[in-house]
């Protein structure tokens, strides 16, 4: 089976500044394909996805060089500004790359919690929905409400959920996350990422007994079949290493019949980015 890295990030400081890095954060070193190629060795990863980091078209090229340059790379899903109204002719020249698999917007920084959800970033959704292009909502449990009233309009996107909304898991906090969450489970087709939950544990003592209930619940309501793993490498750095990751979430599955954990390291991100691995 190949496995898959449905979500990790590249970026290089010299090129564009990443706001969202605090100052003095440990983050603020560059990160490309050069570190992460031996840690896929030593995790037994043979396919990634490169996520948007910064919300610019020109990032989103720069992935789709860097996929072009590197046999590891099997999609990148980038940004575009949704609410462009020649966001079609932009999406027309990103897919001139077969590595183009998708597009996602930093929504969980909006101040603005239901921004998605307005008439020109819809629009903007319904392009992406036209060319079978997928989506990553980037979201908080604030966010959850906006998702299902959003997929109303553009029904058969493909959409994922990543990091599986980011619930506080440092406080152990459940709720409003599980039942936001349901809600949008139960939209037909609609994927989650098992990524980006060390960051929300406590990032210095975090156990995978912290992180369990949070995976079985995700299970519970997507069904593995529709799960992904992602790495949210080199974010994830702050609280784990990227083979160290791997192997909790391998721990965290391990009951599972292989047929179902091979949904999760990989089928599913094959099948729903349509990877040419």
């Amino acid at each position: 089976m190949t496995v898959v890295d449905s979500h990790h990030h590249f970026w290089d400081l010299d090129l564009r500044p990443y706001d969202w890095m605090p100052e003095g954060s440990p983050l603020r070193v560059n990160y490309g394909p050069h570190e992460l190629r031996p840690l896929l060795a030593e995790a037994g990863v043979d396919k990634t996805v490169i996520v948007q980091a910064h919300a610019s078209v020109e990032e989103t090229k720069w992935c789709l060089e860097i996929a072009e340059n590197n046999d590891f790379v099997a999609g990148v899903v980038g940004w575009v500004d949704l609410s462009e109204p020649n966001v079609g002719e932009i999406l027309d020249d990103l897919q001139q790359s077969t590595n183009f698999k998708g597009v996602r917007h930093l929504w969980e920084m909006d101040e603005d919690h239901g921004w998605l959800a307005g008439d020109a970033p819809i629009q903007g959704l319904k392009e992406v929905e036209r060319r079978g292009l997928c989506y990553d909502f980037l979201v908080r449990p604030w966010n959850l409400p906006f998702v299902p009233r959003i997929m109303e309009h553009v029904p058969d996107l493909r959409a994922v959920i990543d990091h599986i909304a980011k619930p506080n898991i440092k406080e152990g906090e459940v709720e409003p996350w599980l039942t936001r969450l349901r809600d949008v489970a139960s939209i037909n087709g609609m994927r989650c990422k098992i990524s980006g939950m060390t960051t929300e544990a406590d990032m210095e003592n975090w156990t995978n007994d912290d992180l369990l209930p949070y995976v079985h619940h995700v299970i519970g309501m997507f069904g593995v079949d529709r799960l992904m793993f992602g790495s949210d490498w080199p974010v994830s750095t702050q609280g784990t290493t990227y083979p160290n990751w791997a192997n909790s979430v391998r721990e965290m599955l391990k009951n599972l019949p292989q047929e179902q954990s091979d949904y999760v390291f990989g089928e599913t991100a094959i099948d729903f980015y349509r990877l040419d691995v």
